[in-house]
């Protein structure tokens, strides 16, 4: 099922409840919102933390995609779930070596909830076989996170696809998600190559009529080869 995941670091911070519920549009919208989460430590830019997210929960119910981009993931799980995040993605380069990679995993999943982790542009995909068959998603950022707006990678397809192959080898059931310059324009390439979630930032909050953005998008979607949901 293709996935639309608005991102909320392109919204107008001052109307956040209206940015949200013009993408989940009383849920003919969006599935998920994606929540960039930066610490100003492991990218070069700060942007909210739980405090918001749980704010935002008491307004909508869509399903909040929280994106960890912050040093030592593990410590702060609790809090973004507590929060209100359904999914917990959190970044392969911020842990320190196997045993803090799983243990996030762990703690995210004890927690009740689905784990998600993610990989920079300059990471190869096969760094992410060892725990493929322990998250419920693969997060490909296809431009260097820290900040909205950027072109699209186009190498990233190469690691979408590789990670798309040991997917289907191994029969696992995990989601590909894309993040980073996705537009209508290129994402029949990305999901081609194995993703069926999209991170959407400008290309929703950006446009002149958000909810109109959101259908052409599932519209697009679908005419691409995507699953009607």
């Amino acid at each position: 099922m293709f996935i639309l995941a608005p991102s909320l670091l392109a919204s107008d911070f001052a109307n956040l409840e209206q940015e949200i519920k013009k993408v989940y549009m009383d849920g003919e919208g969006c599935e998920y919102l994606h929540l960039d989460v930066m610490d100003g430590v492991f990218v070069p830019n700060i942007s909210f933390g739980a405090p918001v997210i749980a704010s935002l929960r008491r307004v909508c119910p869509i399903i909040f995609d929280a994106h960890l981009m912050i040093v030592n993931p593990g410590r702060y799980v609790a809090d973004f779930i507590d929060a209100g995040a359904d999914i917990v993605t959190f970044h392969f380069e911020a842990c320190e070596g196997a045993g803090e990679i799983l243990q996030t995993i762990d703690s995210i999943k004890n927690l009740g909830k689905k784990c998600g982790i993610s990989i920079k542009p300059g990471t190869p995909a096969d760094v992410l076989a060892p725990y493929l068959g322990k998250v419920d998603m693969v997060l490909v950022m296809s431009v260097e996170p820290g900040f909205g707006g950027q072109k699209f990678i186009e190498g990233s397809l190469e690691k979408i696809e590789a990670i798309h192959k040991i997917k289907t080898e191994k029969n696992y059931g995990f989601d590909i998600e894309v993040d980073g310059g996705i537009t209508l324009e290129n994402a029949g390439k990305i999901k081609t190559a194995g993703a069926n979630v999209v991170v959407a930032g400008s290309s929703i909050f950006g446009a002149r009529d958000i909810g109109e953005a959101v259908k052409m998008f599932k519209r697009g979607g679908q005419s691409l080869g995507f699953p009607e949901n």
